[in-house]
């Protein structure tokens, strides 16, 4: 029986790629008005507090950026949203927050200091002790994840795949609540990264404080980044990578171990949300088993964003995402408590406008 229906769906989506355009430049000036509204006319903010709010979104972009990666490497590979990935950014903080606070106690008197401690005595080993550890612990995190709960399920429907990944998460976040408490943990850094510590940079004849800690963050994540990115480009167990990203079949048939490259990939996933864990202590002092919700939800928007699959897209979108939302509620004039909203919202209208993102590509058939 011939389905009358039918030839309507490609009239639909024929519209759909013009409504799109359309509604991304409504939205556009829309956007623009609202910033030229309370720029330009209201003048709410001076320079000095924009500037704050860039810096700001950049330290945060940064570790948005390498949650995010974790997100388009798994998918690249597996075709699946891994959404326990901010809980094995969270069990990365709890493990420099550990190694911090064990170092915090191991007494190093000296004749000047009799009260100095390993962590103060030597700080940039300390510093590394802690990455080590946080790193160490989500990337076994994240071994253990595909090897126990999504390498059993990896032909069955991409559904039980996505059910399994939220069930994770949940398990993750009240496996940290039982060992840890629920309470928040204050992490102590060594006095070179003192949050309140930074340089001076006069705007506008105001002091705007560049601190020691986002510095130290912005810098390790773009090192980070070019690093993933030279590996995945430039060495064997990239190609290896992109070989089964592409084809798992064809990969197989010439000699790539694709159990193996999937293993590798959820550890390299788990290092880089391992050290945005660290980072989250370093810089934010506050470390507890949801800090990993929030910013697991917003790295997946940014790695939406920039092109889920595409690495350069996931770094582009995580940066994106971290300006927008520090300073989307003074631009747009609403409550800074809403800034949340902002990053969703961003999502929505991407998935609309641009459902491929910024740099993304359209999928396969085979993909989807």
């Amino acid at each position: 029986m011939e389905n009358k229906s039918s030839p309507r769906f490609p009239l639909l989506l024929r519209v759909s790629r013009y409504i799109r355009p359309i509604v991304g430049v409504i939205i556009a000036i829309f956007l623009a008005w609202q910033l030229y509204s309370v720029i330009v006319v209201q003048h709410n903010f001076s320079a000095d507090t924009w500037v704050r709010f860039g810096l700001s979104g950049l330290i945060l972009g940064g570790m948005y950026a390498l949650i995010a990666i974790g997100y388009t490497l798994v998918y690249g590979i597996m075709f699946m949203i891994n959404f326990a990935h901010g809980e094995v950014m969270m069990l990365g903080a709890f493990g420099g927050y550990f190694m911090l606070e064990l170092l915090r106690f191991i007494p190093m008197p000296t004749s000047a200091n009799p009260n100095l401690n390993f962590l103060n005595a030597y700080p940039i080993v300390s510093i590394i002790l802690a990455f080590t550890a946080g790193i160490s612990v989500s990337a076994l995190a994240g071994y253990l994840l595909e090897k126990i709960a999504y390498r059993p399920l990896r032909k069955a429907p991409r559904l039980i795949l996505l059910i399994t990944a939220i069930g994770a998460s949940i398990f993750l976040q009240n496996l940290a609540m039982l060992l840890f408490g629920p309470t928040r943990k204050n992490v102590i850094n060594p006095d070179i990264l003192d949050r309140g510590a930074g340089w001076t940079w006069m705007v506008s004849g105001n002091p705007v404080l560049i601190p020691y800690t986002g510095v130290f963050s912005l810098v390790l994540s773009a090192l980070l980044m070019i690093g993933l990115y030279l590996v995945v480009q430039r060495s064997k167990l990239g190609r290896a990578m992109r070989a089964v990203a592409q084809d798992k079949n064809t990969a197989s048939l010439m000699g790539v171990d694709v159990d193996d490259v999937i293993s590798k990939t959820f550890i390299i996933s788990g290092v880089l949300a391992g050290a945005a864990g660290v980072m989250w202590d370093i810089h934010m002092g506050l470390v507890n088993h949801y800090i990993g919700f929030l910013p697991g939800i917003k790295a997946f928007t940014a790695a939406v964003m920039g092109g889920i699959g595409n690495i350069p897209g996931a770094m582009l979108g995580g940066m994106f995402l971290g300006i927008i939302e520090s300073i989307g509620p003074a631009a747009l004039g609403i409550d800074f408590q809403l800034k949340d909203v902002i990053a969703f919202s961003i999502l929505v209208l991407v998935l609309i406008v641009r459902p491929s993102g910024i740099l993304g590509e359209k999928l396969s058939e085979e993909k989807l």
